[in-house]
């Protein structure tokens, strides 16, 4: 079955309906330039059985840790160009890390190779002006260049039209769906409904 994390929440109701429907990551962005930033402290007490992600571009060790022990994260994504070394420092404060990936035509997989080691899941997004959020998707043909063994998640204005055309995609590595900005009524606050529905016809109905 897939996993589905929703990203960029910040709403404290918003979240608690968003648990009721139970995704398996709940993301925090926590990067200035980004419009659904957590600039102020959230309620999430209400989040238990569904992992916390903390979303990071080019972000210092410091800041991280402080974000980790504040908001109990579970996972750590790294959204910027962050080393190999650096997904390692950051994995031995006891979090997940899940590497994320602009790609595109030009996009080199091999690059890949020594991240493998230290990350739980990539993420693979389209590549935009922004870091992530961009609501772009992209040729997801590509995704048959991916020759690893570590997981990965698809990501890049995923909406709900793209139900059938998820169905169809078969990489063994293909773990999971995060969905963001084509879920949302305005950002950082969730269309729950369709999230619910999205949920029901693709999660459930792909082992």
């Amino acid at each position: 079955m897939l996993k589905l994390k929703v990203c960029g929440m910040r709403n404290s109701t918003n979240i608690k309906e968003l648990v009721v429907i139970k995704p398996d990551f709940i993301g925090f962005i926590f990067h200035k330039k980004s419009s659904r930033n957590v600039s102020e402290p959230i309620q999430i007490d209400t989040i238990k059985s569904i992992s916390r992600v903390g979303v990071f571009v080019n972000e210092s060790k410091e800041f991280i840790a402080n974000k980790i022990k504040q908001y109990h994260l579970d996972y750590v994504q790294l959204h910027g160009t962050e080393s190999p070394e650096f997904c390692n420092d950051i994995k031995r404060l006891e979090v997940g890390i899940i590497k994320a990936f602009n790609i595109s035509e030009e996009f080199n997989f091999s690059s890949l190779n020594p991240y493998e080691s230290v990350c739980d899941y990539l993420l693979f997004d389209a590549f935009g002006k922004k870091a992530g959020g961009n609501g772009i998707t992209f040729n997801w043909h590509l995704l048959n260049k991916y020759q690893g063994e570590t997981p990965f998640l698809l990501s890049g204005g995923i909406d709900e039209t793209m139900v059938d055309s998820i169905k169809k995609i078969t990489h063994s590595q293909f773990v999971g769906i995060d969905i963001n900005s084509g879920f949302e009524i305005e950002p950082a606050l969730k269309n729950i409904s369709k999230i619910k529905k999205f949920k029901q016809s693709v999660i459930a109905n792909k082992g």
